[in-house]
């Protein structure tokens, strides 16, 4: 009987350990990727420092980086870079109404085209990148 009792509780044991670590594996599967740091909270310094901008993108940087996929090829009508025909004929409405344009969006572009955290001055620059 003893031996009995011995065994159920091996087997109770092996089953509850197994159990904790199979909750230890999909916690660790299941863990966040990264975290959010909103502006005014203390935040973990290394995560911040990895997101910290270095200051404005130069025009080049962001066009690379964004623009080049649809200003590079000119596909749905974007006007391509160093086209100067097509870009005098957009900014003959004046430079701002230009940038108004790229930063809310038109015809096929969507707002600042695929640079959401560009600032309107990086779009700027971008701007006078291409149209030079």
């Amino acid at each position: 009987m003893t031996k009995i009792i011995t065994s159920t509780l091996l087997l109770a044991l092996s089953v509850l350990v197994s159990q904790a670590h199979a909750t230890a594996d999909i916690a660790e599967r299941l863990k966040p990727v990264g975290n959010v740091c909103v502006e005014g909270t203390e935040c973990d310094a290394a995560a911040g420092a990895a997101t910290a901008s270095s200051g404005p993108r130069s025009g080049e940087e962001v066009y690379n980086t964004f623009c080049t996929a649809c200003h590079g090829t000119g596909a749905m009508g974007a006007p391509k870079t160093g086209d100067v025909s097509a870009w005098n004929d957009r900014l003959a409405k004046g430079f701002d109404a230009t940038l108004a344009n790229a930063i809310n969006g038109i015809n096929a572009m969507p707002p600042k085209g695929t640079c959401m955290d560009c600032s309107d001055d990086e779009i700027a620059s971008a701007i006078k990148y291409m149209a030079k």
